[in-house]
């Protein structure tokens, strides 16, 4: 007999109940270390006081009246997220899945206005995730996210990750934009170069089509910057939010320029509960703790005291650990061993980490983790490595 709950996810033997910044707590009391932070949703840890606050003062005003009508906490947020990028306007959905369906519906649109119909073609990259919709998995292309799903969305050409001569041979007369994250999650934490961003920023204006970047998972401080690709010097022409811009609440967005977003006029798109008051108000705490410069600064030490601490890790488990990969809180350790084994293994070590492909595990914990906590994770992870080089 078919379980209740649809069996979509092979899951952990394992029940949280109650999350304390960067620890959840088992129904049997264990508490966990959080190194995953609902795979990089809770970028604030688990009950921060601030989100609290605004979500249960919002909760006791109003929780939902859809778009119909002005929303406060939802202009608000718009124009915090206007005024930290280079985005001319924001449009909010539930979801890092939402978000990819508008942002290719935005690019097609974009060309339609403008009289090319034709130009449809969004080019993409092997190893990406752009969520679970019919666009987000034609945007992947793979065997595992596409088997049995088809007729898939037409209008994505796939290269080969990191293939910059492909790049340039696909664009043709049909080519609306290039769609990429700059640090592949799902893909086993594979970063695109500055450099490489560059000339893919160089390479849309030189052919006038647009660069769409995927930042539901590396966005929002977790690499040290508010977005990813403030490092590279560049900016998009749309881009994807979502995840840690909720701190744990359902929340996303696509940002735009004036001139990518002109095709979207009223009536060209939608959603019942996106930006409404409750996403809202907690998007707007969150954004005000994260886009603090001193914040983020404190982001980026984190991470180099992490960074380094993990490099001695794989020093000293060779045989379980081969490298460290990554930028600011959104790492990765490619493993020798079954990554699954891996993450396996750290559940009786207490530590909790997240699967992703090319043997890796990531490493996404909240951005509040303390430096007690990163010493308490780098013991816990070495005894999980020696608990599988002694096994």
């Amino acid at each position: 007999m078919i379980p209740s709950v649809l069996p979509t996810y092979s899951r952990a033997p394992l029940s949280f109940v109650k999350g304390e910044g960067s620890w959840l707590i088992e129904e049997d009391g264990r508490r966990f270390l959080d190194l995953g932070a609902g795979i990089a949703v809770n970028a604030l840890g688990h009950a921060h006081p601030a989100l609290v606050a605004a979500l249960t003062e919002q909760a006791g005003k109003l929780w939902h009246t859809s778009n119909l009508y002005q929303i406060p906490q939802q202009q608000a947020l718009a124009d915090k997220l206007v005024d930290l990028s280079f985005a001319d306007t924001v449009f909010f959905t539930n979801s890092g899945t939402e978000s990819c369906e508008l942002a290719v519906k935005m690019a097609r649109k974009y060309f339609y206005d403008k009289g090319q119909p034709d130009r449809v073609e969004i080019i993409t990259f092997s190893g990406s995730f752009h969520g679970r919709s019919s666009a987000g998995i034609a945007a992947a292309g793979s065997e595992k996210m596409t088997k049995g799903f088809g007729p898939l969305l037409p209008g994505f050409k796939h290269l080969e990750f990191g293939d910059e001569d492909a790049l340039k041979a696909a664009i043709t007369d049909t080519t609306a934009a290039i769609m990429i994250e700059p640090i592949q999650g799902e893909g086993g934490i594979r970063s695109v170069p500055d450099q490489t961003l560059k000339d893919m920023r160089a390479l849309c204006d030189e052919h006038g089509i647009l660069l769409i970047l995927d930042e539901v998972q590396c966005g929002v401080g977790r690499t040290g910057k508010l977005f990813a690709h403030e490092w590279a010097g560049i900016t998009p022409d749309i881009m994807m939010v979502a995840k840690g811009i909720g701190g744990g609440f359902p929340l996303g967005a696509v940002l735009a320029t004036q001139d990518a977003a002109s095709g979207m006029t009223a009536g060209t798109h939608g959603s019942t509960y996106g930006g409404n008051p409750l996403g809202c108000a907690v998007g707007n705490a969150v954004i005000d703790i994260v886009g603090d410069p001193a914040f983020l600064a404190e982001v980026n030490r984190k991470a180099g005291m992490i960074r380094q601490k993990l490099e001695g890790l794989v020093a000293n488990h060779p045989d379980v650990f081969e490298s460290v990969r990554g930028n600011g809180l959104m790492l990765g350790l490619k493993c020798k061993a079954t990554n699954s084994d891996v993450v396996a293994a750290g559940y009786k070590h207490e530590v909790v980490t997240v699967p992703a492909a090319d043997n890796v595990i990531r490493l996404l914990p909240p951005l509040t983790i303390t430096d007690e906590e990163i010493a308490e994770a780098i013991a816990r992870l070495d005894q999980t490595a020696s608990s599988l080089t002694s096994a």
